[in-house]
């Protein structure tokens, strides 16, 4: 069972140090030569020779993509598509020697970033991987941010509680001000506002 991590090149001080491109296809020629080009792009790379190997595998939480072959033994690509789709937003990028229209359109449907026929262009490859790793990190971005923008409880002077204090700023954006104190309704006099106390594979592009 392939299931490789591999160190990004001397050059990986060009893009974010745990940023990790995941790989699936049951092809060892092409996993050899997608990891290649992308250890030499500066690129962090993990391998699976299958589907299931990759649903099983406990990834860890940084910002990420996934290169996934379309046709495998056991989980296809689209099956796989499928079932991450419920538990993560991570990019997806098909990879198929034998592309249809219907496959296409369920994998842009299912939010795929591109769908690329073998032999593949390694700009175009290259390119896709940027899109999506810059994908993950604004949904990242934007799921701190609300993750940051949430109710707090507030116990009044009579020690009341189930009275709710509501931000005017979310945490990330007054730490970057350097505001500590946060506007809220105030629970001892409800409804006002009060201020208080975050190769084969590949072909040519030209």
């Amino acid at each position: 069972m392939m299931r490789t991590a591999i160190s990004s090149s001397p050059r990986d001080g060009i893009v974010p140090s745990n940023e990790m491109v995941y790989i699936v296809d049951d092809d060892a020629s092409v996993v050899d030569a997608l990891s290649s080009l992308l250890r030499a792009n500066g690129k962090q790379v993990q391998m699976f020779n299958s589907g299931k190997d990759f649903l099983d595998f406990e990834r860890q939480d940084s910002c990420a993509c996934l290169i996934l072959d379309l046709r495998m033994p056991g989980l296809n690509g689209l099956q796989v598509q499928e079932s991450i789709a419920a538990h993560t937003t991570i990019p997806v990028i098909f990879i198929t020697g034998r592309g249809d229209v219907p496959s296409t359109v369920t994998a842009m449907k299912g939010g795929a970033i591109d769908f690329l026929t073998k032999p593949i262009d390694e700009t175009a490859l290259l390119a896709c991987i940027e899109k999506a790793l810059e994908r993950d990190r604004k949904l990242r971005l934007a799921s701190r941010t609300e993750k940051s923008t949430r109710p707090l409880p507030i116990i009044d002077s009579k020690g009341t509680t189930g009275v709710t204090a509501v931000s005017t700023w979310s945490f990330e954006q007054a730490g970057g001000l350097g505001i500590r104190n946060h506007g809220v309704y105030r629970a001892d006099t409800p409804g006002t506002y009060h201020a208080e106390n975050g190769s084969r594979f590949f072909r040519n592009s030209g």
